[in-house]
């Protein structure tokens, strides 16, 4: 698949929308059944949630577009330190808070 072929085409559209919506359907289904321990439920959600990530970064954001520097994708990987600093700070400090009664 050539690089425009994947990167503007409805049918490259059409299967990052459809594994969207089955990445957002299977973690729907594993909570409302009760299918896995809380555990293996948290990380089958997170591994959910990082792969549509990806799948948004290259079927609908482009991320591999441009002959030029990547100075986007430098930003995005900033940008997910960033979050992922700020989103492990906020739960270890409220595993603390939740200790103390």
């Amino acid at each position: 698949m050539s690089n425009h072929e994947h990167t503007g085409s409805i049918k490259a559209y059409i299967i990052g929308f459809i594994l969207s919506i089955v990445l957002t359907i299977i973690p729907l289904v594993l909570v409302l059944e009760h299918l896995l321990a809380k555990s293996a439920l948290v990380v089958s959600i997170l591994l959910a949630a990082v792969l549509q990530f990806v799948i948004q970064l290259f079927f609908f954001m482009h991320i591999r577009d441009g002959e030029g520097p990547r100075y986007n994708v430098m930003a995005l990987i900033l940008g997910l330190v960033f979050v992922v600093t700020i989103v492990a700070g906020a739960m270890w400090i409220m595993s603390f808070n939740s200790q103390v009664q």
